[in-house]
């Protein structure tokens, strides 16, 4: 957990956080603004960015690029994340 944190931060992840979150289903296709990078602690947490679905594990990474349509949904056992986002240098710099 510490040397995935420590990496974020070298990679230019600035925003880090962790994140307890409950069974849910998915959001729907979406984009977001920034590039997202994350480590699952525990539980499970499903991206699906193509046709098929990919099921995240304890110890295991998933990354969403910026602006990239994808999915993503909680199965019943919850998941605990440590994720990073990476906002483009324009984004960065909007003064909203």
């Amino acid at each position: 957990e510490h040397d995935f944190e420590k990496q974020l931060r070298a990679d230019g992840f600035n925003e880090i956080e962790h994140q307890k979150l409950d069974p849910r289903p998915g959001k729907g296709r979406h984009r977001h603004h920034f590039e997202i990078r994350g480590l699952v602690l525990s539980g499970t947490f499903v991206v699906r960015q193509t046709a098929e679905p990919v099921i995240y594990r304890s110890g295991q990474i998933f990354s969403v690029a910026e602006g990239e349509l994808h999915d993503e949904w909680i199965n019943a056992d919850g998941a605990h994340l440590l994720v990073g986002r990476k906002f483009s240098k324009a984004d960065a710099n909007r003064s909203d």
